[in-house]
């Protein structure tokens, strides 16, 4: 093409396209059904995994839970099935690629075709880098981003298959901000954000417009994992108002959600602050939590 012509053709699709925002903007979203979806959670046992299943359990969707925790992902179970969902448990280590693969087997051959598969089994270690532990290390990058890669590699042919499907990638802000303490949290919640885009751009290259794709990524959430967090930014959210966000998402096919929704500025302020200015700024946020420092190497 004409680089003249090429320059038009892109003006011309970035008026249509902010115009297109504005009616979205404006315009309800229009929201897809899931009832009879078959929905795989991994880390369904407690958080907002547990949150999530009740949230489709409460659509009527079919439920799959996996986790590595027995008696959470019972509890699990229990409250679903009493919201009127058919649920089917599996005792899953999300670290270990073997049990992954083997335990989607099993899904495939007796329960049916996952349609849409939560990824949101994570771990998380606050230290200084010198400070956490190699296999802690090892640990974040299996459960955080190579447990997605093996989930979305058993469950995917089918979804292509069918041109169906929803693949949620439940990242952090964590992955698009760094923050002192959490280096390998943080390189391995940029890699999950990293995946969930290079997939949606190859699905669409592969013209399987039918498979959607969400990624999370929300700030400090009360759950636990993260102790004694504080920030000026605002209140540490409940797992409810994510898992609120989150499902909108999903029913509306967001890519990205944000929680909350002004953490998308702020990525754009970054990227157009001086780097500076943007330092001042960081420490205003007053980001603090509860972390190991200054204990040296222990391997």
């Amino acid at each position: 093409m004409n680089p003249a012509l090429g320059l038009l053709v892109f003006l011309g699709t970035l008026l249509y396209a902010y115009a297109e925002a504005l009616v979205k903007l404006l315009l309800p979203a229009k929201r897809k059904a899931v009832r009879g979806e078959l929905v795989l959670v991994t880390g369904a046992a407690r958080g907002l995994g547990r949150a999530t299943a009740r949230e489709f359990a409460r659509r009527q969707s079919r439920l799959v839970l996996w986790d590595v925790e027995a008696h959470g992902l019972k509890e699990t179970a229990t409250e679903c099935e009493g919201l009127g969902a058919t649920v089917h448990t599996f005792v899953v280590d999300c670290s270990k690629r073997e049990e992954i693969y083997s335990a989607a087997e099993k899904v495939k051959k007796d329960i049916g075709d996952v349609s849409i598969l939560v990824n949101n089994a994570g771990v998380i270690t606050a230290a200084d880098l010198l400070s956490t532990q190699d296999h802690q290390i090892e640990k974040m990058f299996e459960v955080n981003i190579l447990a997605h890669i093996w989930t979305t590699r058993a469950f995917l042919p089918t979804m292509m298959k069918n041109n169906h499907g929803h693949i949620v990638t439940v990242a952090s802000a964590a992955g698009q901000f760094v923050t002192s303490f959490m280096v390998a949290y943080c390189a391995s919640k940029f890699a999950a954000v990293g995946f969930h885009k290079a997939l949606t751009e190859e699905l669409s290259s592969l013209g399987k417009d039918g498979i959607k794709t969400t990624c999370l990524c929300p700030v400090f959430m009360n759950t636990g994992f993260v102790k004694n967090p504080s920030t000026r930014l605002g209140k540490i959210l409940e797992v409810d108002e994510v898992v609120k966000a989150l499902m909108e998402g999903i029913l509306t096919n967001q890519k990205m959600v944000f929680v909350p929704p002004q953490l998308s500025f702020a990525l754009l302020s970054e990227m157009l602050i001086p780097e500076r200015a943007s330092n001042v700024l960081k420490k205003l946020t007053d980001v603090k939590f509860d972390a190991v420092v200054g204990h040296g190497s222990n391997q």
